[in-house]
């Protein structure tokens, strides 16, 4: 799976245009420090969680990514803003306001203040966690394979690929050369990608065996290309350095909303506790109940990783 830089979201995903009625964070603002009027002193959330029960809403900021935050036929759709507003509703908040912007300036917009989270199923990483602070998982994203219908190379993870000499289809820079690269698929038979469309095209004609992504990204690939004669193969978690690669993504708070970041977590607990809930729903956007974080999996942890 690819990183998810600054200015990029995971590197695979293909961003989808968003269409009029949602506003656009300007360029790539940059990161401030909120202030009093007339005394510069720094202001803190204080009781946020009930001011937005008061107002009656929450501001949340979007990239426009499928499947994790995009618009919809004008509405708000995807993982993040799907968990999100199931949560909000039930702290006693049941509206979303959304703010699209480029995924490199949603940080920036956080701090800012033009929204009060990230509803972007942004991956927690430790860089980001000393600018903000992050929910527990909302899912993990195991690694997957696509390839043509019928399996015919018996495939199942990038171990069975070394075994079969198959040639596996990666997106340029994506991680999954180095998950490839572990599992000891040589370099000759890794073939770089300049997007997800290209791995499905690279298969139908015969070029790769597997295209390595997440099982999220592929299923969701798999929808738009209906009737294509591929299927995605059950997830795994690569291993890397004797460690397995979960890629966990969550939601986004300021560092001084830790108030509403804990009464957030209480919420999210409950549904990432029953895999039947949180299937029904985000199942419709590819997630299933491989993606479940486990229990054990921390944000504080991931945070120091």
């Amino acid at each position: 799976m690819t990183e998810r830089s600054d200015s990029t979201r995971r590197g695979f995903l293909t961003r989808t245009a968003a269409a009029g009625g949602l506003a656009m964070v300007p360029g790539l603002l940059s990161a401030c420090s909120r202030t009093q009027v007339g005394t510069g002193a720094p202001v803190g959330d204080g009781d946020l969680l009930a001011k937005l029960r008061k107002q009656g809403y929450v501001r949340v900021g979007f990239a426009g990514e499928a499947p994790y935050g995009y618009q919809d036929g004008g509405r708000l759709a995807g993982e993040a803003p799907t968990l999100h507003r199931e949560i909000f509703k039930a702290l006693g908040v049941p509206e979303l306001r959304p703010t699209l912007t480029d995924f490199g300036a949603l940080i920036p917009g956080l701090s800012a203040d033009r929204f009060d989270v990230v509803s972007a199923g942004m991956a927690i990483t430790p860089d980001r966690c000393h600018k903000v602070i992050f929910s527990e998982p909302e899912f993990v994203s195991p690694t997957s394979l696509m390839v043509r219908e019928g399996n015919p190379k018996g495939l199942s993870d990038l171990a069975s690929c070394a075994r079969e000499q198959a040639t596996v289809g990666v997106l340029t820079a994506a991680v999954e050369a180095d998950y490839a690269d572990a599992a000891g698929v040589p370099s000759s038979r890794v073939k770089a990608l300049a997007k997800q469309q290209d791995g499905v095209d690279a298969l139908l004609a015969g070029r790769i065996d597997a295209f390595a992504l997440t099982g999220i990204s592929l299923r969701w690939l798999a929808r738009t290309n209906k009737g294509a004669a591929v299927e995605v193969l059950d997830p795994f978690l690569p291993v890397v350095g004797g460690k397995k690669q979960y890629s966990p993504g969550g939601a986004v708070f300021r560092p001084d909303a830790t108030g509403l970041r804990d009464a957030f977590n209480g919420q999210l607990k409950k549904i990432t506790s029953d895999p039947d809930h949180y299937t029904s729903l985000i199942g419709r956007y590819g997630f299933t109940k491989a993606e479940v974080p486990p229990a054990n999996l921390r944000t504080a942890q991931l945070c120091k990783a």
